[in-house]
């Protein structure tokens, strides 16, 4: 049984850092991509950064240049460095890996920044 638990999300100023982590748990195999999702309110679920097992990333056109992704095969772990951070960043963020045959999702993890 599979599951990704979240962590790193809080409050933060305009123009702070935050760093997010998310690990799976149980067994996981044949992993093509692991990434973030973040959805503010009233808003559609959008994919803010993404990496696949080969180490190939995309990024959401609003947080090139601020985010980076980052992955830890050996420890079913991807993290999100999220720097200068704006308001319209506010969200609930969501750990997501894809496997040949499925995928699993985190629970969620509030990001506010706020001054």
């Amino acid at each position: 049984q599979v599951q990704l638990v979240e962590s790193g999300g809080g409050l933060v100023q305009p123009g702070g850092s935050l760093r997010l982590s998310c690990a799976a748990s149980g067994s996981i195999v044949s992993i093509n991509a692991m990434g973030w999702y973040r959805q503010a309110p009233g808003k559609q679920r959008e994919l803010v950064a993404d990496i696949t097992s080969g180490g190939s990333t995309n990024f959401a056109d609003s947080v090139k240049g601020r985010f980076t992704i980052s992955r830890d095969n050996a420890k079913n772990a991807v993290y999100l460095q999220m720097n200068s951070l704006k308001p319209e960043d506010t969200a609930v963020y969501y750990c997501n890996i894809r496997t040949v045959f499925r995928r699993y999702w985190g629970q969620g993890t509030q990001v506010t920044v706020s001054s």
